[in-house]
């Protein structure tokens, strides 16, 4: 493989893994957001449960259960979303390596008219 051809992948290689820690960065604190959603959304269907008085019930599902129930979900669909982006840019990763180790393995050909 030519020096340029190497170096401009390994570049890209560069840019790509900033790229992923920067999704990483984003997974973790969705992941942290998600944790206690997923704590006041379950504490929050335990209490209205465990509640008789259905005027109360209604109250705490209009102040905090469905407003929880709402970002517990959307935060689920975050974390998908960063984990196919991971996945995707983690293969372009894997393919540069692949490409740039095959090269390597080859033994070099002089290719003359």
């Amino acid at each position: 493989m030519e020096e340029h051809v190497k170096k401009s992948l390994g570049e890209w290689k560069e840019e790509i893994c900033d790229l992923l820690a920067e999704i990483d960065k984003e997974y973790e604190s969705v992941k942290r957001e998600l944790q206690v959603y997923s704590y006041k959304f379950s504490i929050t269907k335990q209490v209205v449960q465990s509640t008789v008085n259905d005027e109360i019930i209604r109250s705490i599902r209009e102040l905090y259960h469905k407003p929880f129930e709402q970002r517990f979900n959307q935060l689920k669909e975050e974390i998908k979303d960063l984990e196919e982006k991971k996945k995707v840019f983690q293969m372009f990763v894997d393919k540069i390596d692949k490409v740039k180790g095959q090269e390597e393995a080859k033994p070099y050909v002089s290719v003359q008219s």
